[in-house]
Formats: C-alpha cells, sequence, structure tokens
C-alpha cells in the first residue's frame, strides 16, 4: 500500500480508534473486538511498553484484510523508525516533529502530528505533512476546526481528545476527515470488557455511516 492509498483509506474510514492497554494481551484483545466490530484503522499507541510488538502481531493477523495498524503516541523519529520495522503503516504525535516527519517521508508512510494554532498547521503542511492530527480536540471545540478550514479550505483534520458518541457527528460537520476516539474503548479494556468494545465500535460504524 503506497502513501496516498493508505491516506485515502482513513479518510475513506473515518474513524481510528486508539489502543494503549497496560499489557499486550489486553491490547490485542481490545484492537481485535474493535475489528470485530467494524473498525477498520487502529492506532497502537507508545504509551503501552509493547507497542512495536502489538503492531507486529496485529499486522500479521489481519495481513489478508483491509485493516490498517499505526502508531500513536510516537515523540520522536527513533520510535517512528520502530514502529514502521513493525508493520505500522501511519504515524501519529501529539506534537510536530521535523525529524520525525522527515523519517516518515523518507519511508513513504503518513505522518499524522498533532497541532492546534494555525502556525503549527501550517508549519506541519510546509513539511510535507498531508493530514494533521487536531489535538486536544475537546479544549478547542468543533467552531475551531471550522475556523481553521475557512482559513486553509484544503486542510484534512483528524480530530482527538474528547470526541463520543454524542459529539462525533459535530466534527465532521465542522470540516473534520476523520476521529480519533480511545477513552471509552480503553476504559473497557481495563476492565476486561471486550463485548462491549464490539457493541461500542458497532454504534460508531453506525453514527458514522448509518449502516
Amino acid at each position: 500500500m503506497t502513501k496516498s492509498e493508505t491516506i485515502s483509506q482513513l479518510l475513506a474510514e473515518k474513524i481510528v480508534v486508539v489502543i494503549r492497554g497496560t499489557s499486550q494481551k489486553e491490547a490485542l484483545q481490545a484492537a481485535r473486538a474493535c475489528i470485530e466490530g467494524g473498525i477498520k484503522v487502529i492506532e497502537v499507541a507508545y504509551t503501552n511498553p509493547q507497542a512495536s510488538q502489538i503492531i507486529e502481531c496485529l499486522t500479521k493477523v489481519y495481513a489478508s484484510q483491509e485493516i490498517i495498524i499505526g502508531a500513536g503516541t510516537v515523540l520522536d523519529p527513533q520510535t517512528a523508525r520502530t514502529a514502521i520495522l513493525a508493520g505500522a503503516k501511519f504515524i501519529v504525535s501529539p506534537a510536530f516533529s521535523s525529524q520525525t516527519a522527515k523519517l516518515c517521508h523518507g519511508n513513504l508512510i503518513p505522518y499524522l502530528p498533532g497541532c492546534m494554532t494555525p502556525t503549527e498547521v501550517t508549519r506541519a503542511l510546509e513539511h510535507g505533512c498531508d493530514l494533521l492530527k487536531i489535538f486536544p480536540a475537546a479544549s478547542l471545540g468543533p467552531s475551531h476546526i471550522s475556523s481553521l478550514k475557512a482559513a486553509l479550505p484544503h486542510l484534512q483534520l483528524m480530530v482527538t481528545g474528547g470526541v463520543n458518541l454524542y459529539n462525533a457527528k459535530d466534527w465532521f460537520k465542522a470540516g473534520a476527515s476523520l476521529i480519533g476516539i480511545g477513552g471509552e474503548f480503553n476504559k473497557l479494556a481495563s476492565q476486561g470488557n471486550y463485548d462491549a468494545i464490539t457493541e461500542m465500535a458497532q454504534k460508531y460504524h453506525k453514527l458514522i455511516f448509518n449502516d
């Protein structure tokens, strides 16, 4: 899958679930539960010390399916390289890093840096980032997305942080291209309630795609 194909699929799927977990087993089970519920894009956060192994495992298990596995909370180019070698198809950071951007672009991997202000957005665009993460979204509100899109209508944005079933559509109406969600799913995973994760994934899928 090329870089442009990955971005196209991310935009088509519209939902990214951020999986954290306190262990490899918990994260894998949570990811599988999400996928069973119809989610096709999983972002494995490097807050989990076994993130690389989780990415590698999920990449192998779902190699024959249209599932995209990426890496999140990537703070430096070294971690980005490790994630890419493990099989990550996209890299997400809470903030912009020019060195991480350079490494990702050199490996033809989409890099989604966290941005808040127009200055941060412009800097990321200048470094070749095609898809940006607006974070933390809850602190900014949907009107912030509308304002950014008014000035830069070509922006492709993923909003993360505070997105839930009750406000998800508001973000899309404001101009978001996709949403990143995790808190609800990871809370259920910590409780071992994987059936509820699948049910919630189904609810998100139905909400966005009107199944």
